[in-house]
């Protein structure tokens, strides 16, 4: 495969079928990343993360273009919806004939109902359900850039446990380590986001990502 617009009729009805034997439950999403990843999203059968044709992608998919993830199929991995559903979730890497990822397609099934009765259950015969998410895939669910990329920061800063008042500059250097491995800085504008939230300028920011950088080359 060259393209993904090239198989999308074939994509879109393997979508559709899906969609139809599993019912409301399910939502299906295919990203082409070629449309650029503030709009990657062409197809989707369902509506479970109140997403549409023309929102963005999600922040695994910019750790795999940023290569800080490795581009494999992840299975069964447990997300939370901002409405509080609890879904069960995995994403193929689509891939082009040079084997470079040129989008996903991700499968996402409500599995809600089933922990409330599970919790039930577990009330008279304890146990432990771990909903955090498998292989350390933690995935954010948006319908725009602006705020998937809110959501990274936060999530990036809430790793050091730290105030941004009470950050030194090991601590900003760490967020944004965790930011460049995430992919954020390959969103458009965002090292202004990112300098505001930090309080340091572009300047700093620069040095500072140069700066891991040489770390990195060294360890």
């Amino acid at each position: 495969m060259k393209h993904i617009d090239s198989e999308l009729p074939l994509l879109k009805s393997i979508m559709k079928m899906f969609f139809n034997q599993f019912g409301e439950r399910i939502e299906l999403v295919l990203h082409d990343w070629s449309k650029g990843y503030e709009h990657s999203i062409v197809a989707i059968e369902g509506n479970l993360t109140n997403r549409k044709v023309g929102d963005c992608g999600n922040n695994l998919g910019l750790e795999v273009l940023k290569g800080t993830s490795d581009p494999e199929t992840k299975a069964n991995y447990i997300t939370k919806t901002k409405d509080g559903k609890t879904l069960v979730s995995s994403t193929l890497y689509i891939k082009n004939d040079e084997g470079a990822p040129i989008g996903a397609l991700c499968v996402n099934y409500d599995i809600t109902d089933f922990v409330m009765m599970k919790n039930y259950c577990d009330s008279f015969v304890p146990t432990e359900l771990d909903i955090n998410t498998k292989n350390g895939n933690k995935e954010f669910f948006t319908n725009n850039i602006t705020e998937l990329l809110n959501i990274m920061i936060d999530d990036s800063i809430s790793k050091t446990g730290k105030a941004i008042s009470q950050m030194v500059k090991g601590d900003k250097m760490a967020v944004l380590d965790d930011l460049d491995k995430k992919g954020v800085f390959l969103i458009t504008k965002s090292t202004t986001k990112v300098c505001e939230v930090l309080e340091i300028s572009k300047f700093t920011l620069y040095n500072y990502l140069d700066e891991i950088k040489k770390k990195s080359n060294l360890i």
